[in-house]
């Protein structure tokens, strides 16, 4: 079998102090943290989208990757040689887990007879590769968003023919999820949104969503699909007006039509941030709602307004992140998936690897640091005696729901002098800073 990556040897866990750019520096997989391996903490999967068929396009130029797999103009030969050199490059890097879009992986026919003919050709060669590895399918999805058939949306598009081939769509990528095994199931919402209210039936098209979610719950029941049903939140792209906002926007929609107890959340870095949110935000609102399910691993560019897609190395951010996700007792069946791009000048096939040997870096320093700092509980103390009066006296009341306005009134009547004390914002931040310095 042709190697892709003949150059490149199995990378290896070498420590902070080693200076080889294909070694692990601080992720490694076999080392214990509490009660669980590296490995098992983090559950790392690669994202087929963008490492094996981006281009390196942008609006402003073609595409700039040297891969050593487009080599055919023929497109199942093609798909073939993507999925043989994922799965070298999963066990090369030590990558448990990979998550696809259907269309990522086997090109669209002229019909969807033929599409979904070419979808299962493909998915018989995974699977084949799965069984010679120990590399597992993290999550698929449907992509509803390419096509010019969606340009108004899928499941919320104005036109039922739309809904009616998103659902086969879907269907599909359920059965071939489920097929290969796959732990969870994605659904994003790429273009259900509007661009102005001048044209859009905004109450149908939120019910149509609803009922479109209902039927693949349903769907799901019908063919023994047990895995976890993950919507990712995203804001403003592509369409100006997302239904998918963020992690709030989207559980009141699920509470609204009576699906919270089917789906978590599929968090991701540069969502939050075009959200207006930070990535430990939009962590911990979902872990205090018991809807944290898995985590798109990238982070965006402070100076730009859209999805950058970059591979994480803040460790500020990966430290914070990895704290949510151990108050959250883990990822459960969700992981770290790296929704990341290289970027446009870092095209050569080589740069993959070292992009993801950073980020699997940034998340295990990042794992490190929380688990210390969880453990020397300096932050619970402290919020638990920033919010002590809440377990005594009139707090205690108010907490078990043993008074109202007027009970507050007279209290507030005969206690009017008020004392408060301090956030000591700088002072925790600099706690957080000693333990990202001293792991």
């Amino acid at each position: 079998m042709r190697e892709f990556f003949k150059d490149i040897p199995k990378i290896q866990y070498e420590g902070k102090d080693s200076k080889n750019p294909l070694a692990f520096k601080y992720y490694n997989p076999d080392e214990v943290v509490g009660d669980k391996t590296m490995k098992e903490h983090l559950r790392f999967s690669m994202a087929f989208w963008h490492t094996f068929t981006g281009t390196g396009s942008d609006p402003f130029g073609t595409g700039t990757m040297l891969r050593p797999w487009e080599n055919t103009s023929n497109a199942m030969e093609l798909a073939k040689a993507r999925v043989r050199a994922a799965f070298e490059f999963n066990e090369k890097l030590g990558m448990p887990f990979f998550c696809f879009h259907d269309r990522d992986i086997a090109p669209e026919g002229n019909t969807l007879a033929e599409t979904n003919k070419n979808l299962d050709e493909i998915v018989s060669l995974i699977k084949e590769l799965m069984q010679q590895s120990n590399i597992k399918l993290l999550w698929g999805t449907a992509n509803l968003f390419s096509n010019p058939r969606f340009v108004h949306g899928a499941a919320t598009s104005c036109n039922a023919n739309v809904f009616a081939y998103a659902a086969a769509q879907v269907k599909k990528a359920m059965e071939v999820t489920k097929e290969l095994g796959g732990e969870n199931y994605v659904f994003w919402g790429g273009r259900e949104g509007y661009e102005t209210l001048l044209n859009t039936d905004m109450g149908l098209e939120l019910d149509n969503l609803a009922r479109f979610f209902h039927m693949a719950v349903d769907y799901a029941k019908e063919i023994g699909f047990t895995g976890q049903f993950l919507i990712e939140p995203k804001p403003k792209e592509p369409t100006k007006h997302q239904y998918d906002f963020d992690v709030a926007t989207v559980l009141g929609f699920l509470r609204k039509y009576g699906l919270d107890k089917y789906f978590k959340m599929n968090i991701e870095a540069n969502h939050a941030t075009l959200a207006g949110h930070t990535f430990q935000h939009e962590l911990h609102f979902a872990r205090i709602n018991g809807v944290l399910g898995s985590v798109d691993a990238n982070q965006g560019d402070m100076l730009l307004g859209w999805d950058t897609d970059q591979f994480p190395t803040d460790i500020y951010t990966t430290t914070l992140a990895m704290y949510e996700i151990l108050k959250n007792g883990g990822l459960h069946s969700g992981g770290l998936n790296f929704d990341s791009k290289v970027r446009r000048a870092s095209f050569e096939p080589v740069d993959l690897f070292y992009a993801h040997i950073a980020g699997m870096d940034a998340f295990a320093r990042g794992l490190k640091v929380a688990y210390k700092l969880l453990e020397s509980k300096e932050l619970e103390n402290f919020v638990a005696e920033r919010y002590s009066s809440y377990r005594e006296g009139i707090g205690k009341d108010i907490v078990e729901g043993k008074v109202g306005f007027k009970e507050l009134e007279k209290y507030a009547l005969e206690n009017s002098q008020i004392k408060n004390t301090s956030g000591r914002q700088e002072m925790l931040e600099t706690i957080l800073n000693q333990y990202i310095l001293e792991v």
